[in-house]
């Protein structure tokens, strides 16, 4: 007999705001200190098993294809940081991997040593192993990891339950041994000054917003660390850092649309915080340290009067003087300017163009006091569709740029570039096992118009043949929020979907940032519909193209994707055989009208304030999800979710679940009892978890029952 649908009880809450009255019958369900609402999640959870039982064996099977496909002893390309080369090793059978270290042989030395894996190098030390720290624990999370600038401390933070709030602790590593030092409810990202005396860190307020830098003094108790700065404005979000020359101790604040930076002189003693520019609403902007024809200078990247950003110079004792500004990268609409770092002899620019990210180095002339933009070198690639970026540089004086590559065919990618000879070098190409030949896939872009005439690229990967042979199976991906860019990139577990036949697509809808800013001010707010009606235009026009068909095709999005993913729900249940909802943000409007919750007032930004503007109020409830489930026929649905998540309450998916029950949607939830917004933790239950929600869609799309193809089977593109 098949297992009865459990049914939330219905308790009738009243909720009030501009006039408009709403009884929720599941607001209830909010309180997981109730034990109704764990017998209630329990019941959902045994429901889940039972409704999905019959694809136990293709979720084991998945599995095994993930870890077969895996090269589960293995090692990153190391990373030199002061004296030391650090990198981490995963060994077969541990979920977790171990930080290591080595001792650089000389100071002009930049080539990183060849690390075996399973293999130690001579003078090998572990820094830290995250199996270890682990022990014991269902979850485990390291939020900050930083070693003393003299190599002799490790600074490191951990949580163990999955809600963000971390422990934080300092390691000898000259002996092994952590010392009293001890601190509780810190948030991720600690970091040493720059003579290792210290440590600042940041904690978060009741709404799980960081807004306090503390400094602790090596050696000393808790209770006497020192408040550096603290931020009373609930919009904004602070953080710590150092500039990479350490010259500059920079403390950074921002809300979703206004920045602001204060640096700390650590040369100077007696210096204190000065800010940059003093925030002003709508204005963005980030610091970089710079020494140019040897003289100290700020790399500001800004929107001041520049939508897709500017990139300028300035000098450090007068950073707000226009006058004295010079213009490194003025503003382009066509390029959306992201990042710029900086070394000792040369400048580093990320950047995106095209839709696509991009790169590239200019090389500083000891004998210029200016900074030539039309100077920067990009980096070529010949690929149509990649993800590049720079990453792995915290040496000021290094030599060359380290930059990971990749895209939905070749696997994640670790290169230096030389930038006297402008040449880059393969350091390391993600492995994967079992014959995978690139040239067995092929990746390529479509463009859907939507209702307005806008132009939405949507990229695809497929095995090659499948795509133009007719209405294929689909998987459609999206997100479209927080300027957040879904780039294309490699996937190990994705391997399994395209083998059995499927397409996997990303539409980059509005709201995102693959196409710049105004990309994204045209999905945020009073204009947030067009990331939902972009996603409805890219599926029409997938299967107006004849490359799939509404009963071959799965919705797939996370968090705030998957509000994404309860819209088109609604919006479009029949063009959709399957929704997967992970995490998703389907609640919105009872989450942003409520200032205590969690996040919540920083997001007006974002979202609009429903609960002082009554405009936004009904925008919004036009919209989010669990506020317009209706009586029609929807696809099936599985919404996944986490108990301990900080971000997207467990209770959105959950009260969305029991209202769609209520109109007789088929739809399961799944919550983990012991994982926070990512999921649960430990490389082997994240590929469980994946196989799950990978054969729930295969089931939805009819290939259930298809066999991967071996090797022998591959089709090389001659």
């Amino acid at each position: 007999m098949a297992a009865v649908p459990p049914r939330a009880r219905r308790k009738p809450f009243e909720r009030v705001h501009h006039g408009d009255v709403v009884i929720d019958d599941y607001e209830w369900l909010r309180d997981k200190e109730d034990p109704e609402v764990i017998a209630y999640l329990d019941a959902e959870n045994a429901y889940t098993d039972e409704a999905t039982s019959h694809l136990a064996g293709l979720r084991e099977r998945l599995f095994d294809e993930i870890r077969s496909r895996t090269l589960e002893t293995d090692r990153s390309v190391p990373v030199r940081d002061g004296g030391h080369w650090y990198f981490t090793r995963t060994a077969e059978g541990s979920q977790y991997g171990v930080h290591c270290r080595v001792a650089v042989s000389s100071a002009d030395e930049w080539t990183p040593p060849e690390v075996e894996p399973g293999m130690p190098l001579a003078g090998e030390e572990v820094v830290l192993d995250d199996n270890a720290e682990a022990e014991g624990h269902e979850f485990y999370s390291l939020g900050s990891f930083d070693v003393s600038p003299d190599g002799t401390l490790l600074a490191y933070a951990v949580d163990t339950v999955g809600d963000e709030r971390f422990t934080l602790r300092i390691r000898d590593l000259r002996t092994g041994a952590d010392l009293p030092d001890e601190v509780t409810g810190t948030f991720a990202g600690a970091v040493f000054s720059g003579d290792g005396s210290s440590i600042y860190y940041p904690t978060v307020d009741d709404a799980w917003r960081p807004d306090t830098i503390w400094r602790h003094r090596v050696g000393t108790s808790a209770e006497s660390d020192e408040t550096v700065f603290t931020e009373p404005d609930e919009r904004y979000w602070v953080g710590v850092g150092l500039t990479r020359s350490k010259r500059y101790l920079e403390i950074a604040l921002g809300s979703k649309i206004t920045s602001e930076v204060h640096l700390l002189d650590t040369t100077d003693p007696d210096a204190e915080l000065t800010v940059v520019w003093p925030r002003r609403e709508g204005v963005e902007y980030s610091v970089e340290h710079a020494v140019v024809g040897g003289e100290d200078r700020l790399l500001i990247l800004h929107n001041d009067g520049a939508l897709d950003f500017e990139l300028i110079s300035v000098a450090p004792d007068a950073p707000a003087d226009r006058d004295r500004w010079q213009v490194v990268k003025a503003h382009d609409p066509a390029v959306r300017l992201e990042d710029v770092d900086a070394f000792a002899g040369h400048l580093t620019l990320d950047y995106r163009r095209d839709g696509l990210t991009r790169v590239a180095v200019l090389r500083l002339d000891p004998s210029a006091t200016t900074l030539d933009g039309d100077a920067f070198v990009e980096l070529e690639f010949d690929e149509p569709l990649f993800s590049v970026g720079t990453s792995g540089n915290p040496e000021w004086g290094q030599p060359t740029v380290r930059y990971a590559f990749g895209s939905f065919v070749t696997p994640a990618s670790v290169f230096d570039y030389d930038v006297t000879t402008g040449g880059s070098t393969l350091l390391k190409q993600a492995p994967v096992l079992g014959g995978y030949q690139a040239a067995d896939y092929e990746q390529r872009r479509e463009w859907a118009t939507a209702a307005d005439g806008t132009r939405v690229p949507v990229s695809l990967v497929a095995r090659r043949g499948v795509l133009g042979s007719g209405p294929a199976p689909l998987v459609l991906y999206g997100y479209g929020s927080y300027e957040a860019s879904m780039d294309p990139s490699f996937s190990i577990s994705r391997l399994s979907l395209l083998d059995r036949g499927a397409v996997f697509a990303i539409a980059h809808v509005r709201g995102g940032g693959e196409l710049g800013r105004s990309w994204y001010e045209h999905g945020k707010t009073l204009t947030k519909k067009n990331t939902f009606t972009d996603f409805v235009a890219c599926a029409e026009h997938l299967v107006a193209a004849g490359l799939t068909s509404p009963d071959r095709l799965v919705a797939q999005g996370g968090s705030a994707g998957g509000l994404l993913m309860g819209a088109v729900a609604n919006l479009a249940p029949a063009l959709f055989a399957g929704v997967l909802a992970q995490v998703p943000f389907v609640d919105a409007l009872t989450s942003i009208l409520d200032p205590s919750l969690p996040l919540t007032v920083i997001e007006w930004d974002e979202w609009g304030d429903p609960l002082h503007d009554p405009e936004v109020y009904a925008y919004m409830k036009g919209y989010t999800p669990y506020e317009n489930v209706s009586e029609q026929p929807y696809p099936r649905i599985l919404a996944v979710t986490s108990l301990n998540d900080t971000r997207v309450l467990y209770v959105e998916p959950a009260k969305w679940t029991a209202r769609l029950r209520d109109v007789g949607a088929p739809v399961l939830l799944k919550t983990e009892m012991s994982a926070g917004h990512g999921g649960v933790s430990g490389r082997y239950e994240r590929w469980r978890e994946v196989s799950y929600e990978n054969a729930w869609m295969l089931d939805v799309l009819g290939l259930a029952d298809a066999g991967a193809p071996t090797a022998t089977d591959a089709t090389v593109d001659a």
